[in-house]
């Protein structure tokens, strides 16, 4: 299997939609390329998580909020693949939702603010914080704005002709951007270790960002492992759980892992988690169910679909 590249420079938004139909019936998985947002940027948002990550760990455990699920997850805390893995994932995290102020936060719906690193809880100097939060909400403005040409190419690919069938859903996305510092210790597989175990996201659409250290595996229909290795100035790109339920089963969502390989350097990756609003109710759409082939799962909101 080969992991297809897909470029939003080409000529024509059929062509563009009829690519990505293919590589997501098939694949799940894509390059992107083209997609207009600067390599400095990019960059950049890897110099900040570096230095995030290079904080004490008693000060990156204090940037936690275990309610809303934002801050810091340090090394071990996940477990991906419970059935194989003897202890948890090899990296530790950082969690940066969409922000919302005190005043209207909803934690049913993990809506609230976020945890930045200030001046007044770790030991960055004013300078330092704002420029990681400037950089993060400036990468989730540009990811939101990638996310939402590529909704409106898929759009098109499952119509035909209507780019805004997905639009009223996408009106307030839920969007999470997750900071991962793989350290360089060597996965076992046979022995139950692995950087992060083997798993298929949970919602619509992830860009994974990441930096030149391979790793990333993804999951062929009989069971083999495949690399995918990186790939600079382009995105690793998957849709999840909910696009395969929204498209009845036509869209693949594949399961990855990662498996870091002998006498190799620390990774880093920000895979940037994009969903639709989270009451947006999903139900299989009507172009992808009909008599003899009907919808096989109920409908569900895209929060449910999140909590669950």
């Amino acid at each position: 299997m080969s992991i297809p590249t897909i470029s939003l420079n080409c000529a024509s938004q059929e062509e563009i939609a009829s690519s990505l139909r293919e590589a997501c019936i098939n694949v799940g998985f894509f390059y992107l390329e083209d997609h207009s947002i600067p390599q400095s940027l990019l960059d950049n948002v890897f110099i900040q998580s570096k230095q995030l990550f290079c904080l004490p760990m008693q000060q990156k455990r204090e940037l936690s909020d275990s309610i809303l699920t934002r801050g810091y997850t340090r090394f071990g805390e996940e477990t991906l693949d419970p059935i194989n893995q003897i202890r948890g994932d090899t990296k530790e995290g950082f969690y940066i939702g969409d922000e919302v102020d005190v005043q209207h936060m909803d934690p049913k719906k993990l809506k609230g603010p976020n945890v930045w690193p200030t001046n007044a809880n770790c030991s960055m100097t004013d300078e330092e914080s704002r420029l990681f939060r400037d950089t993060m909400e400036r990468y989730r403005r540009e990811a939101v704005r990638v996310c939402m040409e590529l909704v409106r190419y898929f759009a098109i690919s499952l119509t035909s002709s209507n780019p805004h069938l997905f639009d009223e859903y996408f009106t307030e996305p839920s969007t999470f951007i997750r900071l991962l510092h793989y350290s360089a210790e060597e996965s076992a597989p046979s022995e139950g270790v692995y950087a992060c175990g083997a798993h298929s996201d949970y919602g619509m659409l992830t860009l994974l960002l990441t930096d030149d250290n391979p790793g990333l595996q993804i999951q062929t229909k009989d069971g083999t492992w495949v690399d995918v290795p990186p790939k600079k100035g382009a995105f690793v790109v998957n849709i999840g759980d909910m696009f395969e339920r929204w498209t009845n089963g036509l869209f693949k969502s594949t399961v990855h892992r990662v498996i870091t390989p002998k006498d190799a350097n620390e990774r880093y990756s920000v895979p940037f988690f994009f969903e639709p609003n989270f009451d947006a109710l999903v139900e299989c759409l009507e172009s992808c169910c009909n008599k003899d082939n009907p919808a096989k799962y109920p409908p569900i909101t895209a929060g449910e679909n999140f909590l669950n």
